[in-house]
């Protein structure tokens, strides 16, 4: 079977474009980017929970912590946001709470809940989220794409810019260089500039 394709830049401007025109644009926006700009994997979306993100103060924390249940491999990880994440975050949840809401959840049994609802249920099962992926890279035209492009996007804009293999493993979850290594794309640019630190 055949990797997912990684978008280039490019390709996931034009995704979220397409995004912006259909039903609930905020919260298929945000858990596209959370895969994009943080490599969480698919399962480790539809798992996030409303506490997970939010502070008591109804803004986005810097990080993620996911329990062991919450994500692959039996391993609890950390997921740092980056700012232009926590904005979008904080975006989809203002679309679905006020702002005297977003406050008061973080002291109310809110917090476990799903923090992407679906239309008729609390939340994505692992197994609904990437058929939903699937829909949405395919009715935008992106061809080879699937619920993994977002995680090897990351990777491969990582490598881009120079950052080391390790850090790279410890932002996705990855106890195996190796299997961080089947992630990354090499893209013509990346050898173009590869060859003029000659």
């Amino acid at each position: 079977m055949s990797q997912a394709r990684v978008l280039t830049d490019k390709e996931l401007n034009l995704l979220l474009l397409f995004v912006q025109t259909k039903k609930h644009a905020d919260r298929n926006r945000a858990m596209v980017l959370m895969t994009h700009l943080a490599g969480m994997r698919v399962k480790e979306v539809a798992a996030t929970r409303i506490g997970d993100v939010l502070t008591s103060g109804g803004g986005i924390k810097k990080e993620i912590r996911l329990t062991a249940e919450q994500t692959k491999g039996k391993y609890a990880r950390t997921i740092v946001l980056s700012e232009r994440l926590r904005k979008e975050l904080l975006n989809y949840l203002q679309t679905r709470f006020d702002s005297k809401q977003l406050i008061s959840i973080a002291t109310t049994k809110n917090i476990k809940k799903p923090l992407f609802k679906t239309q008729k249920r609390d939340g994505f099962s692992t197994n609904t989220l990437c058929h939903h992926f699937h829909i949405l890279y395919k009715t935008a035209g992106l061809d080879g794409a699937s619920s993994h492009s977002g995680r090897r996007h990351f990777l491969t804009r990582l490598s881009s810019k120079g950052v080391a293999l390790r850090t790279m493993m410890e932002l996705v979850g990855h106890r195996q260089a190796q299997t961080t290594m089947r992630y990354i794309d090499v893209t013509d640019d990346m050898k173009k500039a590869a060859v003029e630190l000659i």
